[in-house]
């Protein structure tokens, strides 16, 4: 049988990884500065399967601008380089031997206002998706009552406590919108 203190708990939990899931959107948002989660979303043709870059190569920073690329295998620094290079991220990796260097192209301020707008759109869904879970959980405390299982003034101080952890988790998003646009606009 659940109970409002359930209900409660699995919605903070759900909460937080909606936080956690929107976190790891932003890092691969682009900034002017180089990352090597940047490259996650590239993959290359390994054997015939297509692969994350990080499973054939070792991917870091050579500085804040460069990111390297260590390919595993002789043979896989050219594929490497054209899935870099035909990857939407408009990336140029250059090859210097074994190693790729990925070097990252200033943004112009028209780039860095699209990207401040991908961020506000992150923010938006990771938003709703809290919204949502809050109304789950009114519903799920409403249905206890209509059960008899909770009266009506524990409904009435579950639906404030839901609301004070959606507030408390949506101004996390705002502080993380805020923070990552300070760092895209950052020259």
């Amino acid at each position: 049988m659940t109970t409002i203190g359930d209900i409660r708990k699995t919605i903070e939990t759900k909460m937080d990884q909606s936080i956690q899931s929107f976190k790891h959107n932003l890092t691969k948002v682009r900034t002017g500065r180089a990352n090597p989660a940047l490259l996650d979303t590239v993959h290359v043709d390994y054997y015939g399967s297509m692969v994350p870059i990080s499973q054939v190569a070792n991917v870091s920073l050579l500085d804040a601008r460069t990111i390297s690329v260590q390919p595993w295998e002789k043979g896989m620094g050219a594929k490497i380089e054209k899935a870099i290079r035909e990857s939407d991220l408009g990336l140029n990796p250059a090859s210097m031997g074994d190693l790729i260097r990925v070097p990252m192209p200033p943004m112009s301020e028209e780039r860095r206002k699209e990207m401040t707008k991908v961020v506000r759109g992150e923010g938006e869904h990771a938003k709703v998706a809290i919204r949502n879970l809050r109304r789950d959980a009114n519903e799920s405390v409403k249905k206890l009552v209509k059960d008899k299982l909770a009266s009506e003034d524990d409904q009435k101080r579950s639906e404030a406590d839901i609301q004070k952890l959606t507030d408390r988790h949506i101004v996390e998003v705002d502080q993380l919108v805020a923070a990552k646009e300070q760092e895209i606009m950052a020259v």
